[in-house]
């Protein structure tokens, strides 16, 4: 496209050749004088924001659209000789990609203090993947793009790991007794902890796909005190401890030499197999994608995806801005919230733990620091 020439109207659409891009401005340099008739191609997988005199005018689905403005070729650089043939009127799009952003790490950076009803204070570390989709993208943009040309997932991933691991500190704090018990209870986790980070993401206009967690490790020393205790369960059964011993023995005599070690090789090979069974962990796959439906953030309704207005309460469904202690959509220019009086620039004060007097976000509830209860 060109939206640099004196005449020609502008063809506007754009590709992301990364894979990374979640919002791309055009012009890519800033503002530019959009002419009165330039057409405007949006993809399936993306959503477009138009912004005209630095305001955003409307948001655009997939299609092709044309924008209206006041710049019409030849008269408007007339009318622009005052500010250097530079048109006053200035406009720009967003394009926001609306795919599933997949394969996104979260981990914690040091470990997180964790209360272990059977070993006491103990650091635990934990990564694993996340899945991100914009789902508001005029409130993504006013939120956390801002005027920058281009945003991609390195500049907002660190971020909401630490908003994750923050959420993880607090839900192993609530639901987790001890760490004898984590192996069994990931996939409880994992859904615990999508659902509480729900409103953090809905903030920004963002929803989280899908949350796995991969691993949740002790330090060295907790993991050998384990194993310890492993070893004393284990030997509590005699008869237990003379088959272990009685299998050293046999492994031991196989290894020497002679036709003894090989005859005692071969019966150890032949009841190996009913001595110790393997086992093996099916992966699961993906859930399908569900209707192309959305929740009406105000009567729960389910309404189409591109409802621009819920068809049961008439509730607007592109949000420009939303209050941060209620949800509430807000109308532009809002100072307070209509619904809870909230001040719409008030923001929420971080806790400060009053052991350690480290900083937490605001709804935590265990300190990631020292584990205490905030």
């Amino acid at each position: 496209m060109g939206t640099d020439n004196f005449v020609f109207l502008e063809v506007i659409e754009w590709f992301d050749n990364t894979g990374k891009e979640l919002v791309h401005r055009i012009p890519e340099n800033g503002s530019g004088d959009i002419k009165f008739g330039a057409q405007l191609t949006i993809r399936e997988s993306q959503a477009g924001v138009f912004f005209y005199k630095g305001k955003a005018v409307e948001a655009f689905g997939p299609g092709r659209h044309t924008l209206i403005t006041a710049n019409i070729p030849i008269l408007t650089k007339i009318a622009a000789l005052p500010w250097g043939m530079t048109s006053p009127l200035r406009a720009e799009v967003y394009f926001v990609n609306m795919k599933v952003f997949s394969n996104l790490k979260w981990g914690t950076r040091d470990p997180v203090a964790f209360k272990d009803s059977e070993l006491g204070l103990i650091r635990l570390r934990a990564f694993g993947v996340f899945n991100l989709q914009v789902i508001q993208p005029v409130l993504f943009i006013n939120r956390l793009v801002g005027t920058q040309g281009m945003f991609t997932t390195e500049e907002i991933e660190e971020y909401l790991n630490r908003v994750i691991v923050s959420r993880f500190n607090d839900l192993m704090g609530e639901t987790i007794d001890s760490v004898l018990s984590l192996p069994s209870r990931y996939e409880a986790l994992s859904e615990g902890l999508s659902k509480k980070l729900t409103e953090d993401f809905s903030r920004f206009g963002l929803a989280l796909d899908r949350l796995y967690i991969n691993a949740i490790t002790p330090p060295p020393e907790v993991q050998s005190a384990i194993d310890d205790r492993s070893r004393m369960a284990l030997f509590q059964d005699v008869n237990k401890l003379f088959q272990m011993k009685a299998a050293m023995a046999m492994e031991k005599a196989a290894e020497s030499e002679g036709t003894a070690g090989s005859g005692i090789g071969m019966g150890m090979g032949m009841m190996m197999p009913a001595m110790f069974g393997r086992s093996f962990l099916e992966g699961q796959t993906l859930r399908e994608a569900g209707p192309e439906t959305v929740r009406c953030p105000e009567c729960s309704h389910a309404i189409p995806i591109d409802a621009r207005f819920c068809p049961f309460c008439g509730h607007q469904q592109v949000v420009f801005e939303k209050c941060k202690s209620c949800g509430k959509n807000l109308t532009p220019n809002t100072q307070y919230c209509p619904r809870c009086g909230q001040a719409v620039e008030t923001a929420l004060k971080p806790k400060i733990c009053a052991k350690c007097k480290a900083e937490n976000l605001p709804e935590s509830i265990f300190c990631n620091h020292c584990g205490e209860k905030l």
